[in-house]
């Protein structure tokens, strides 16, 4: 399982989602690979003042705020199985 987390630096929306995904990602062993959107012109472009913004294998799940429910539930439907631990 991806997870990408699009933000950058200063973001408190990004500092917020990102505090509440990392229980759930330790929960069910995630790794977390934050791309900071302002090292990319591209991205940059791309995404503008929109961040954060969450892929989870390719796939947009959030943009801005973590609806930590539904985010859980994405999680086990993407592992298939019960959380671990």
């Amino acid at each position: 399982m991806e997870l990408i987390f699009y933000s950058r630096q200063g973001c408190h929306l990004c500092d917020e989602a990102k505090a509440q995904m990392e229980p759930l990602l330790r929960e069910f062993g995630v790794a977390l690979r934050e791309v900071d959107v302002d090292t990319d012109p591209e991205l940059a472009a791309r995404y503008g003042q929109e961040v954060p913004v969450i892929f989870l294998d390719g796939r947009k799940v959030a943009k801005f705020r973590v609806d930590t429910r539904e985010f859980r539930r994405l999680l086990e439907r993407e592992q298939g199985r019960a959380p671990v631990g």
